[in-house]
Parts: C-alpha cells; structure tokens; sequence
C-alpha cells in the first residue's frame, strides 16, 4: 500500500514527487515520458530561474530531479488506465496490466494536442501533416507552410518555421490572435508571413503522396478558398488527459478536473490534482509546479494528521 500515487510525468508530476518523498511519504509515480507538453519546445524562457532551456533539457532536468529522491519509486514507461475508489483506498490500474494500492492519488497527466477531425489529416499525418514544430520544422525548409491556430502554441509554432519555410500562413477560427502580445509582436515582423487569416474554418486537407494544400471556408461569407502549401501545422489547443479519473471527480464541460485553488483538493477526498488536466485558466508550467506543492503539502497533513 502506498501512502501517495502520481500520475504523469511533467512539472506538476514531478514537483509533487519531489515534496511528497521529501515528507518521507511512500510514493510511487507513473508516467508514460518526461517533460509534459513542453517536450516539444525549442526554447522555454519563463522556468524560473532558468533564462531559457528547451524541451528536451526541461525534461531531462525533471527526471534528475525526482529521481535523486530517496524514497519514490518510479514506474516509465506505463500509463494509468483507471482508478477506482475501494473502500478507504484507491486501486490504480495501468495499460501494461499493472495495479497498485494507494492511500491518496495525484492527478498530474497534462493534455494532449486537439486534431482538426476534417478529411486528409489523418491520411496525409507524418506526411505533411505535423503536430510537432519543433520536432518537424526542419522537414519543411523552403516549402509553403500553413499553421493552424492563433494561440501560443500556433504563434510559437511560426516562429519554429521560420528559419526553414518558403512562405507561412497563419489561419485563426476566430477574428483574432490570442497568443502572447510578445509572441503576436515576433510574428507579425517576420517577413515569411505570407497572411494572416482570421474567421476561417479548416474543411479538408488536400494531398497526393504528400499534402498538396488546403482547404477553408472564411465563415463571414461562406466563400471556401484553398491555400497551395507543402505542410500543414495543427496547433488548436489540447485535450485533458483526465478519463481516468472521469467516474470519480467533477469535471467541467472541457473534461478538466475542478480543484480548489487553496490546496488542489478535488471533489474526491483523497485525490488532488494540478496542471493542465484541471481547470486552472493559466496552463503555464509554473503555476503547474506551484499547485502541486500544495497537493503534495496538503496531502501530507491529510496522511498524517487527519486533515480531512
């Protein structure tokens, strides 16, 4: 029987692990990678304390940094598939056919990426269709591209292509970007903008082998316009990763688990949650880090003191 079970991997999962064995708890996180959404950053700039570190370090110093604890138990790579309520204790339930006991959960398992859900994404993934810009910008050097999304990620994503695209085109859905004004700022002075588009829903991605171009309708008159390009970049926003805990916690209509801001308690005594699978409106990794402290602290007391 465990004392405190994590789940996920990224800031929240990892700030929780790192106080919780420091409260001598006997804790036990899975997690299927490391780094959370931020895996995939060329640069992060606002880790505290760090002036800027990309994804792939910002995930390597995570994983150093909870496995120098003494008293956790890590389980990679796996994912939790299910937890159930057993009497005063909670069953845990991987993918791989794992099950283990524990008094109190932690729910760090982040997000996943949004898909369009339209005609040729899924045909033409990997073979133009990317997810991934920092991992696929390179692939694209002197190509026409389209990103899709005119939140950070969509804007970060332009930048990522900058360096290697012909030509960039930005297609918002609503008639204006949401990013960072700074972030907006960059964009906006790079001269491989070819447009940006606002008002414009994606219809059909268009391709042979390889994507050919696009297809979108500007929703103000109806008017359905294709765009020549040789990759498209989906970057619409995320998914919580929360089904596994659908049966026990409130969630809202997003699927994002509520929590009290005090102490990242959800509505099931015993289970505390932080990050981008909550409601928190800032899904910024601090903030992630900073919740789960407080799940981990809070937790703690209701272990040993009887906080309830």
């Amino acid at each position: 029987m465990h004392d405190f079970l994590i789940i996920g991997g990224g800031p929240a999962a990892v700030a929780a692990g790192v106080y919780a064995a420091r409260k001598k708890l006997k804790t036990i996180l899975i997690t299927e990678e490391w780094g959370g959404q931020s895996v995939v950053s060329a640069g992060i700039e606002n880790w505290i304390g760090t002036k800027n570190v990309s994804g792939i370090e910002f995930a390597k110093m995570l994983e150093e940094h909870v496995r120098a604890q003494e008293d956790i138990e890590i389980v990679v790579p796996d994912r939790v598939a299910k937890v159930e309520k057993i009497d005063e204790h909670f069953k845990v339930s991987t993918e791989k056919g794992n099950a283990y006991d524990t008094k109190t959960v932690f729910v760090g398992s982040g997000a996943h990426r949004k898909k369009l859900g339209v005609p040729g994404e899924k045909e033409f993934d990997g073979m133009g269709v990317a997810y991934c810009s920092t991992c696929d910008a390179p692939m694209f050097k002197d190509k026409d591209v389209v990103v899709v999304g005119g939140g950070n990620a969509g804007l970060e994503a332009v930048l990522d292509l900058v360096p290697y695209a012909k030509n960039i085109w930005l297609l918002e859905h609503s008639n204006g970007l949401k990013g960072d004004p700074v972030t907006q700022e960059k964009v906006k002075s790079s001269d491989k903008i070819k447009e940006i588009i606002f008002n414009a829903e994606t219809l059909e991605i268009l391709g042979d082998k390889f994507v050919t171009g696009l297809k979108y309708k500007d929703i103000k008159t109806a008017e359905e316009k294709r765009l020549d390009v040789g990759g498209v970049f989906v970057e619409i926003g995320s998914v919580p990763n929360s089904d596994m805990v659908k049966d026990l916690v409130e969630t809202n209509k997003y699927g994002e688990i509520l929590i009290d801001s005090k102490n990242a308690r959800t509505s099931q005594l015993g289970i505390w949650a932080a990050g981008d699978v909550t409601d928190d409106p800032f899904k910024q990794n601090n903030i992630s880090a900073g919740d789960a402290v407080k799940a981990a602290l809070d937790a703690y007391n209701y272990l040993t003191l009887g906080e309830h």
